[in-house]
């Protein structure tokens, strides 16, 4: 059951945080791993919360408009403005607004220490783990995924997604499609680093339940890569997602499902 509503709460219940998610088709759906990242955070912490639905073409005006700092600076020195962005209105006499992942599990975590993300000691390394998953481990999923996120997207959203200035870009493609040999190529590469993950993530074997990366308990690092699963469930359910959830002992479906109760879509 949610726990309220996505779209209004009453003036009679208390502020809830507010989380600025991407609309994919004609219903919001989430999808966007960096953005997953925060709604397990959110869920996991049993913090109340309500989505704002943007499209791309409406993010960076929505975020200039809330006051929100720009997630990152681009390399021509003009801010760029990205999802995830929440608003707190809770932790101080004026809203708190942050922008950036990372920045964003950080202040949550420390703001709501309860049910924390990341296991003492462990901060470093699952910070190290989730670079890798951002950084290295999803990269070959880019050219794939991209593609089919593109053409789930409302029309006038295609246009930003696709190497506008809030989306995505890919070296090298011209156009939001890929050849046969090129997927081909493509999921090769993929493969190859589920199966380096999976080789990692075997050494846990004897220690814990050989699903998630602390051994026995969920954290940020199984979500992180828990929301690239998600975008790949969502955006490929009947091909893609069939083969990559039975890879490697049906590693990637036994995660998929111990995060599933922290999956609401609020």
């Amino acid at each position: 059951m949610h726990r309220h509503s996505s779209s209004s709460h009453s003036r009679q219940n208390p502020p809830v945080i507010t989380l600025y998610d991407i609309r994919a088709g004609h219903s919001p759906q989430p999808w966007a791993p960096n953005i997953w990242r925060i709604r397990f955070i959110l869920n996991y912490k049993r913090l109340p919360y309500r989505t704002v639905w943007l499209e791309f073409p409406d993010v960076e005006a929505t975020l200039r408009s809330i006051n929100a700092p720009p997630s990152a600076v681009r390399n021509d020195g003009r801010p760029s403005y990205t999802l995830p962005v929440i608003v707190d209105p809770v932790q101080s006499p004026t809203p708190r607004i942050l922008s950036n992942v990372n920045n964003i599990a950080e202040y949550l975590e420390s703001s709501y220490p309860a049910r924390p993300i990341f296991p003492e000691g462990s901060r470093a390394l699952q910070s190290l783990f989730v670079h890798f998953v951002q950084n290295s481990f999803a990269q070959p999923l880019l050219p794939i995924m991209v593609p089919l996120s593109h053409q789930r997207l409302p029309e006038r959203s295609r246009d930003h997604f696709f190497g506008g200035p809030t989306g995505y870009a890919i070296p090298g493609m011209s156009a939001p499609q890929l050849s046969g040999s090129q997927r081909e190529q493509a999921w090769n590469a993929v493969k190859e680093q589920f199966n380096f993950l999976a080789m990692i993530l075997d050494k846990n074997t004897g220690d814990g339940d050989g699903v998630v990366v602390q051994g026995h308990h969920v954290s940020y690092a199984d979500f992180a890569l828990c929301s690239v699963l998600i975008w790949i469930a969502r955006m490929a359910p009947h091909d893609e997602w069939s083969r990559v959830r039975h890879w490697n002992g049906g590693r990637w479906g036994k995660l998929y499902d111990r995060c599933l109760e922290y999956m609401d879509e609020l």
